[in-house]
């Protein structure tokens, strides 16, 4: 099928129902995977929808996406999220002040910490828990704990975090786009990635390569607000970014 008819075809499923997922658009069009993913990737740059994690929905439309668990998460990308959180690990040096976003890719730097002499800000208490007992100084942020992603938020929160002023900072995001920048599905997330992302001298967005081109429903932050670290090159409407580190 010639790609201005899945154009024609992906539009009027989006005019027919506002939101349209990848699988939807293979079966009405036979294409692949990355044919269709190209394909939204176009049509976002065109003005024409808005891609999002596992598809696309009308421009003007309002979104959620389901977060997943730790648990869950920690099944996902196992061996790209050590690769990424080793070399994020190393970046850390002697007096430096953290703070430490909750998630389980930053949460697998903590295994390859080798600088003690560090203080580290958290919002995860399981980060917090795993710090103190490898003997760093950690100090975890007071607020409502998010049940599924095991993040402290808030108002409190958010105020608590607004004293300080980090040497480095390392986030988890569940989408990167040129356009909508680092998204999160949780809006009470989002005002503590923010907060703190503004906070810090310098910022780290820990991210898989399928992370890229995907959006949630929240923008914590602007492309070029952090250094993204991911485990291998990025896709072709990424590579021109000055931002971006491969772990190696």
């Amino acid at each position: 099928m010639l790609t201005e008819k899945r154009h024609e075809i992906i539009l009027q499923l989006l005019k027919e129902k506002n939101s349209v997922s990848v699988t939807e658009i293979k079966e009405a069009t036979g294409g692949s995977d990355s044919t269709i993913r190209r394909d939204l990737t176009t049509l976002d740059k065109e003005g024409k929808l808005s891609k999002v994690f596992g598809g696309a929905v009308a421009i003007g439309t309002a979104y959620t996406v389901t977060e997943l668990s730790v648990a869950q998460k920690q099944k996902v990308k196992q061996k790209e999220k050590r690769q990424i959180a080793r070399y994020a690990a190393h970046l850390i040096q002697e007096e430096d002040c953290i703070f430490l976003d909750a998630g389980t890719t930053t949460g697998y730097m903590i295994e390859y910490l080798t600088e003690k002499n560090v203080t580290f800000v958290t919002n995860a208490v399981d980060h917090a828990k795993r710090l103190a007992i490898e003997g760093f100084k950690v100090i975890l942020i007071g607020g409502e704990l998010k049940g599924t992603t095991e993040a402290v938020v808030g108002s409190q929160a958010a105020i608590s975090l607004q004293k300080y002023h980090f040497t480095k900072g390392f986030f988890g995001t569940n989408g990167i786009s040129r356009r909508y920048g680092y998204t999160t599905p949780d809006n009470n997330e989002s005002v503590i990635k923010k907060t703190a992302m503004e906070h810090c001298h310098k910022s780290f967005v820990l991210a898989d390569a399928t992370k890229f081109g995907e959006i949630t429903a929240i923008s914590f932050g602007n492309l070029d607000d952090a250094i993204i670290i991911t485990e291998k090159k990025p896709p072709k409407d990424y590579r021109d970014c000055n931002n971006i580190i491969i772990a190696d």
